[in-house]
């Protein structure tokens, strides 16, 4: 298996913190400070729990922008980014909703994360905040620029997408990493929660043995599935709703949940 980045040697269990709709979102209750410590004690359960790494999410602000989020969502990623970079000793990663990757690497940059996840960085996909494209030449140069030591984890057929185009998931996992030059992929279901096809997950790692690039399955995955996950060639696993309370999204994260996988995945 191949060496994760800021991540360290898999297996890899990465843990997500998503954060609960903030300011200027439909949903947002109107207290930042609730905000603020419920991503700290998520963050800090996750790490407690054993996982190896965290990703920050703007999971509650639907409908999410498509590629440009306001300023003012990248002021308050930026402060829980910064807050919780200090809580944790694990890396740090930053996805901004729906595909915004500049303000993710502006968050990063500015909170020392470590890592930014970007759903669509090659390619096209159909979404239902209409057709996203990808920005490889934007990012990776912005990324010099702003960030240089944050590694770029970029989705191949992202999860609430159709990819447009008749390209496989080889081929755009080897566009993806060749061509865009992320430093690792993310393979995952239809949608949050949603299982990784195990055979996907093969078809990627063959793809990419030879680059040597790092793959990770991007959602559903539970303490029961971990090991086929790994077995099937992924090098890690990001995960969410398996590592909450009553397996829901929206729930603080659980000690025990977060546990049961990642003795799972070390222990397969």
């Amino acid at each position: 298996m191949t060496p994760i980045g800021p991540f360290g040697d898999p297996p890899t269990v990465i843990g997500m913190v998503h954060l609960p709709p903030l300011p200027g979102s439909p949903g947002f209750e109107g207290d930042r400070d609730a905000i603020r410590t419920r991503a700290l004690e998520d963050a800090v359960t996750l790490e407690a729990g054993g996982v190896d790494g965290v990703i920050l999410e703007n999971f509650g602000d639907s409908p999410f922008y498509p590629e440009d989020v306001p300023k003012h969502v990248v002021a308050d990623m930026a402060a829980l980014a910064t807050a919780v970079r200090s809580a944790v000793d694990v890396p740090v990663g930053i996805n901004v909703l729906r595909n915004d990757a500049a303000a993710a690497l502006s968050v990063a940059g500015a909170a020392d994360a470590d890592v930014v996840r970007v759903n669509v960085h090659v390619g096209a996909a159909a979404t239902d905040q209409g057709v996203l494209e990808g920005r490889a030449h934007e990012t990776v140069r912005l990324r010099e620029r702003i960030a240089p030591d944050v590694a770029i984890l970029a989705d191949v057929h992202v999860k609430h997408a159709t990819p447009v185009g008749e390209a496989d998931i080889e081929r755009t996992a080897l566009e993806t990493a060749e061509r865009g030059r992320a430093d690792g992929v993310v393979v995952s279901g239809s949608g949050t929660g949603s299982e990784t096809a195990l055979a996907d997950v093969e078809r990627v790692s063959n793809a990419l043995a030879d680059l040597e690039t790092p793959v990770f399955a991007g959602s559903g995955v539970t303490a029961e599935t971990v090991g086929d996950v790994l077995a099937a060639g992924a090098d890690g696993a990001i995960v969410g709703t398996a590592l909450k309370e009553g397996a829901e999204t929206t729930n603080p994260v659980s000690l025990e949940a977060v546990r049961e996988v990642v003795d799972a995945a070390t222990n397969r």
